[in-house]
């Protein structure tokens, strides 16, 4: 898989929006998605990861044998 680096950044400016939406970053396989509408297949999107954030463990449980 590879590896894509962030830009720390602290502020972003951008010109000719449509809108913006918020959603949770989910697990899907051995990687992550976020899910947006079908009607945005194609289009440029940025995607900004907030320093305060939720963030939810993965913990796994396991059973004992």
């Amino acid at each position: 898989m590879k590896i894509i680096n962030i830009i720390p950044k602290t502020e972003i400016k951008v010109n000719g929006i449509k809108g913006f939406l918020k959603n949770k970053v989910t697990k899907y396989g051995t990687g992550a998605k976020v899910d947006i509408p079908k009607r945005y297949l194609g289009n440029e999107v940025y995607i900004i990861i907030f320093e305060n954030g939720t963030k939810k463990e993965n913990k796994r449980i396991r059973k004992k044998s």
